[in-house]
């Protein structure tokens, strides 16, 4: 095993472990993979020799700083920065936890600050004119029916859209609570209206293809399941016939989801929970949309606002 092969099986058996022990999504390995890649090859030409265990052990505050200005240099944005900072720390953190090694200065190395971009929900009105429209974009009765299923369990139950598509038919007829297994294998428990479960069991009803227990709930036209992609697309259809902005997209739907029941006096622990969010300061965004929503009104209203 050459010096370089080393320092990269390191990174393989972490990324192994992440997939055996936290269940972590293939995107998210595919994304630690290259950046802490990135990460190697930076030292192997910062340092002028193969990347190894010991390099790793090696590096100190100015090394971190150097990598960060490097990837500065190349344009990298701050919100990446601190993507694949947080990757090389939690690289950092399994080869503490498995080799022994001092990893303080990686750990200690503070993200570029970045302004998170506040979620933009859909008003309850458009929210409610979306979903209509979305029934009407298919000659197929069935397939409206469908999208609208998938299109109500996200905005109804502040689903993301791989959640609502992971459903099987074992799950219909919905019960009155529904157990989601989110990002990194985290489970959690969502309340379902009747008019979400109505929604879904109308589709259920008129679906042609199979209806196997084991099988994806929601399905393409010829029996398999459902691409996303179709669903974004339905979606942006819907929003372009309303007139409704560019940020009107599936993802949306839920951080309307999330918006609507603060607006309502929701409480923001059960909001995270609601959302599957592991840091309440994920959930705190929306407490930013609403204030942001009450001081244009206030601006709009007050005597002297304007």
């Amino acid at each position: 095993m050459n010096e370089r092969s080393g320092a990269y099986d390191l990174m393989e058996r972490w990324l192994t472990s992440m997939t055996a022990l936290r269940g972590t999504a293939e995107k998210t390995i595919h994304a630690y993979r290259n950046d802490v890649s990135s990460f190697l090859g930076f030292l192997t030409n910062y340092k002028g020799a193969q990347t190894s265990q010991a390099m790793l052990a090696d590096v100190n505050t100015r090394d971190m700083r150097a990598w960060l200005s490097f990837e500065r240099q190349r344009d990298l944005s701050p919100r990446s920065m601190a993507r694949a900072l947080s990757a090389v720390k939690s690289f950092y953190g399994w080869l503490s936890e498995t080799t022994g090694m001092n990893v303080t200065a990686v750990l200690a190395t503070r993200a570029p600050k970045f302004k998170k971009p506040l979620p933009r929900p859909v008003e309850r009105t458009a929210a409610k004119q979306l979903i209509d429209t979305v029934e009407i974009q298919s000659m197929d009765g069935w397939i409206g029916a469908r999208d609208v299923a998938v299109v109500t369990l996200l905005y109804g139950c502040g689903l993301r859209i791989s959640e609502a598509l992971s459903l099987q038919f074992k799950d219909a007829p919905l019960p009155d609570v529904l157990k989601i297994r989110g990002k990194g294998g985290k489970e959690r428990v969502v309340p379902v209206l009747p008019v979400a479960r109505n929604a879904v069991q109308t589709y259920v009803n008129m679906c042609p293809h199979a209806q196997n227990p084991n099988d994806a709930l929601f399905l393409g036209k010829r029996g398999g399941p459902l691409n996303p992609r179709l669903i974004q697309k339905v979606v942006e259809q819907a929003r372009m016939q309303l007139g409704l902005p560019a940020s009107a997209t599936p993802h949306a739907l839920r951080h309307s989801f999330a918006t609507h029941l603060l607006e309502a006096g929701g409480d923001l622990r059960a909001i995270q929970e609601l959302l599957g969010h592991a840091s309440l300061s994920t959930t705190q965004a929306y407490t930013s949309v609403d204030q942001a929503r009450l001081m244009e009104v206030y601006r709009k209203s007050h005597p002297k606002g304007a």
